[in-house]
């Protein structure tokens, strides 16, 4: 490898350089919050990459993104309880539940608001998200509830750090996610298309791709993901009609850290912050403070490239 490909090769890979920084140094420091960041961040980054792909081809604000993830907790919780099913095998009818639900839910509502502004998105997709949540509220009630699995609660030590191996799956479901994605844009005819629908709509159009139904795929396909997050949060989550909530907020912010369609960018963001929030929850007396680190760091973000942009 010549000097100029090894200084391209560094570039191209520089978030993944930085992710491995920094979990190295905090594995050296804190070596708990290293390893409870890394598996909290990557389902932080679960959730948020389908949101990435919404945004960044459909181009669709989905305030409804952490309902959808907590419905797809339902019907986990559903064929667990009525079919004695895996929560991990339940992944797949999951997966094409949601797809189906996603699909029926675009041509109904959200492909009446495509030419419109960014705040009828929003209250459209901010009523979608209050139907769900009353839904499961009616259906379910406000009752916690629970699955049990027996491998959910095992545990290793390594070096002297004792954790739980389950949420290693949150890592691994994290990078499988990221390498279909990845592959389905750069090997697939339709990834391909859609990754053209993302740069330039018009010009897709022009050479005859069908716009329409790239996005109706991508918004489905974007609600199906959040099966896979369910499935694998079930075991070590109560469940409840907003479980999913918080992660709309923190999806929103992984996107602005890393871009519009940068997917490789929520990965790593999501990994970075939760290592962040690790941190803070390991300093006694400090633990409520955790979340403030998504928004104290997306604050930060906005302002630099704000003044990056200006200094241009």
């Amino acid at each position: 490898m010549t000097d100029l490909e090894s200084i391209s090769f560094m570039r191209k890979h520089r978030n993944l350089f930085l992710l491995i920084a920094v979990i190295v140094v905090v594995a050296i420091w804190k070596p708990h919050a290293a390893i409870y960041g890394l598996q909290r961040g990557s389902l932080y980054s679960l959730v948020g990459l389908p949101l990435s792909l919404t945004l960044g081809v459909v181009g669709i604000m989905n305030l409804a993104h952490g309902d959808f993830l907590s419905l797809g907790i339902y019907f986990v919780y559903l064929f667990a309880t009525n079919l004695g099913m895996d929560p991990l095998v339940s992944i797949i009818p999951v997966f094409f539940l949601l797809f189906g639900l996603g699909v029926v839910i675009y041509k109904l509502t959200i492909t009446r608001v495509m030419k419109s502004g960014h705040l009828n998105q929003l209250l459209l997709t901010f009523g979608i998200s209050m139907i769900l949540l009353e839904a499961m509220n009616l259906i379910w009630t406000s009752r916690p509830r629970s699955v049990y699995v027996e491998y959910s609660s095992s545990s290793t030590t390594i070096a002297g750090v004792r954790f739980g191996t389950y949420e290693l799956l949150y890592v691994v479901f994290a990078f499988a996610v990221l390498i279909a994605l990845q592959l389905f844009l750069k090997k697939t005819r339709l990834g391909q298309a859609t990754f053209a629908v993302g740069q330039n709509p018009q010009g897709a159009k022009i050479v005859g791709i069908n716009t329409g139904f790239v996005y109706l795929f991508v918004f489905g396909i974007s609600i199906a993901i959040l099966g896979i997050a369910a499935g694998v949060m079930v075991p070590r989550f109560a469940i409840f009609p907003s479980v999913g909530s918080a992660f709309t907020m923190k999806s929103f912010c992984l996107v602005a850290m890393a871009g519009l369609g940068n997917l490789t960018g929520i990965l790593v963001s999501g990994i970075v912050l939760g290592v962040g929030e690790a941190i803070v929850q390991s300093i006694p007396g400090y633990a409520g403070w955790s979340d403030i680190v998504f928004f104290g760091v997306l604050i930060a973000v906005i302002m630099i490239r704000s003044l990056r942009r200006q200094s241009l």
